[in-house]
């Protein structure tokens, strides 16, 4: 039998499980999981190699409504995904109004397999979720739509066969034993933006960027070390307040959660510094961006 291989695109609104999907999928945590939305800023791959198969897939940022740059490079990424795919995974869930006429738009246009995943079906009664099938059947009629539970496995074996049928035969587009084709460096940052949304609210995690702009083995004694330094940059002088905290404890908290999960994550020692610099307006600054890893292509 031929080698299958392609990208799989997990495009859907924000809160719908589209990270916690693709974790499950590759069986790592490569995207950051919160309850809050647009947690997902950048695409990241996620790449799953079997026998005789190798899906890439593609966790976007939620879909939004742009509202300042930020929000349109988010978008940009959602668009390339879209552009590269193989198969469209169109993640939704039982009463969610998809009125996202330019994505589905783009979705029946492209010429690509389309699978719709209704998350959270283990939350529903049977004739909610029979009646939310007969929707998408309306809307998507050419989709092959499944009933999942992303946090607890549900059918995510008959999605895995679904997108199998779907994959075009190709050989493998990076080495066997790839996971991403993202740095430790992003991942680590991701875990501290992480730690940012769960730490903080309102507003200031949707200003916070983190730089990753150290990242050195280092000997303490006879035991190994990862010395890591990282810049988290806020809009405001007010923002900074709030993340140092009174006499540096917010802060301090903030680093030991990001230590320990990057311990857990490089699988050793880490010495973590941070640091907290106002870029003002970044979000609308596009040398400020790209300076980010965002790009401002609107994939058209």
């Amino acid at each position: 039998m031929d080698h299958k291989a392609g990208f799989v695109a997990i495009i859907g609104y924000p809160n719908v499980g589209k990270s916690t999907l693709m974790n499950a999928l590759v069986g790592e945590r490569l995207s950051v999981i919160t309850h809050k939305a647009q947690t997902t800023r950048h695409r990241i791959k996620g790449i799953v190699s079997g026998d005789g198969f190798q899906i890439v897939y593609s966790d976007t940022p939620g879909i939004i409504r742009p509202g300042y740059m930020l929000h349109r490079t988010m978008m940009s990424a959602v668009f390339s995904a879209l552009a590269d795919a193989d198969v469209i995974l169109l993640m939704t869930e039982p009463g969610v109004d998809f009125s996202e006429e330019e994505i589905l738009g783009r979705i029946r246009n492209a010429g690509t397999p389309v699978i719709l995943a209704i998350n959270k079906t283990d939350k529903k009664e049977e004739a909610v979720v029979a009646a939310e099938t007969e929707k998408w059947k309306g809307i998507l009629p050419e989709a092959a739509i499944l009933g999942v539970s992303a946090l607890k496995g549900t059918n995510l074996d008959r999605l895995l066969e679904t997108i199998l049928d779907r994959l075009p035969a190709s050989p493998p587009y990076f080495p066997k034993e790839d996971l991403t084709d993202l740095s430790e460096r992003f991942f680590i940052s991701e875990i501290i933006r992480e730690k940012i949304l769960l730490n903080y609210t309102d507003e200031v995690p949707y200003h916070a960027e983190v730089s990753v702009n150290e990242f050195k083995e280092r000997k303490k004694g006879e035991e190994d070390i990862i010395y890591i330094q990282a810049t988290i940059f806020v809009a405001r002088e007010s923002q900074k307040a709030i993340i140092l905290g009174k006499g540096g404890a917010a802060i301090k908290k903030l680093g030991t959660d990001a230590r320990k999960e990057t311990e857990a994550f490089l699988g050793t020692k880490v010495f973590l510094e941070l640091t907290v610099k106002v870029e003002k307006n970044w979000r609308e600054n596009e040398r400020a961006l790209r300076r980010f890893g965002y790009w401002t292509d609107e994939g058209e």
